[in-house]
């Protein structure tokens, strides 16, 4: 894990393209040279690189600042390609079969002879590994012919991209090249679960839920925080944060605050208002989460003042979203 990448630190404007096959092909080029490409998955954008690729991986960590303890996520583009790399037992098996390709990360025991970069899992036994649905990401994937180390495509810490414009604002020219494959259908990061114990544990709540796991591989342990040695992405204490102090379950606005609606029924006295869902559909609010987030954010307002979200089903997802964007 010595390897260091070293850059400078760009931040004009990166280049987009429309995900065609044109596209697609040059953005192969860039990976296939050790460089970052950010790419639409259903859940939000990744930023993309070689996994195999010490150094293209630690590129990453570079462009996005983030710790080199705080793993990545590997993907591929068929069910059976993480075999290759990792060990699948039979829940791993009943899970895949259900949920791949889709929004779902599985960690799994790293083969002897696994092609991943150590740095790609921070040094750890495990790894973590999905299949996404999106089929730019998967053309991609399958045109690189490796899998692909993808973290969300922004500055780490800050709110996930859910458009290839917010990709740029956050990187810059970080990135070589950003494939535009429109807004994201999910709107939040894949459900991560741990099947390196006996019991398999959730480390990030997202659309595939824990009621959706439970059915398939048996009752969930609780996941203890392990912000110093997390074995997946999303465990830090503070994550998915705007620079604009939030404050959840209010249930009025203060002065110079903006609201986060959500529901029908908001809440009067707010510099400005966005609601995530005025049908309460937890569905269109996880899907409008970041992109209100980042919205809000740039308004100028003095804080950002969240209405409470069920917590029930992807709800439990934003809202841990949520949490940990308001932490500290």
């Amino acid at each position: 894990m010595g390897i260091v990448a070293q850059g400078p630190d760009m931040t004009g404007s990166p280049t987009i393209r429309p995900a065609d096959p044109d596209a697609i092909e040059a953005a192969t080029a860039v990976l296939r040279e050790g460089g970052l490409v950010a790419f639409p998955t259903e859940t939000v954008y990744g930023l993309g690189a070689d996994a195999t690729n010490e150094r293209a991986v630690a590129a990453i960590f570079l462009a996005k600042d983030r710790p080199r303890f705080n793993p990545l996520i590997a993907h591929y583009a068929t069910a059976d390609g993480p075999g290759r790399d990792v060990v699948l037992d039979g829940r791993a098996r009943r899970l895949a079969a259900a949920f791949w390709p889709g929004p779902l990360t599985l960690v799994l025991p790293r083969r002897a002879d696994t092609r991943l970069a150590e740095l790609a899992s921070a040094g750890l036994a495990s790894a973590a590994v999905r299949v996404p649905a999106h089929p730019v990401a998967r053309a991609l994937i399958a045109a690189a012919g490796v899998p692909l180390a993808a973290p969300s495509a922004n500055r780490s810490g800050e709110p996930s991209p859910t458009l290839a414009e917010h990709v740029a604002a956050s990187l810059g020219e970080r990135v070589g090249l950003i494939l535009d494959g429109g807004a994201c259908a999910v709107g939040l990061e894949s459900t991560v679960v741990d099947l390196t114990g006996p019991f398999p544990a959730i480390l990030r709540h997202g659309a595939v839920t824990a009621e959706d796991v439970a059915a398939l591989v048996g009752p969930l342990v609780h996941a203890e925080d392990d912000a110093g040695r997390p074995k997946s992405p999303g465990r830090l204490a503070r994550h998915y944060a705007p620079r604009t102090r939030l404050r959840l379950d209010a249930r009025d606005v203060a002065a110079g605050e903006a609201l986060l609606a959500f529901g029908p029924d908001g809440l009067p006295g707010a510099a400005v208002t966005m609601n995530l869902s005025p049908a309460a559909d937890l569905t269109e609010a996880a899907a409008n989460l970041f992109a209100m987030l980042r919205a809000l954010d740039a308004s100028g307002c003095a804080g950002i003042a969240v209405m409470p979200i069920p917590g029930h089903g992807i709800g439990r997802a934003i809202n841990e979203r949520l949490r940990r964007a308001a932490e500290g």
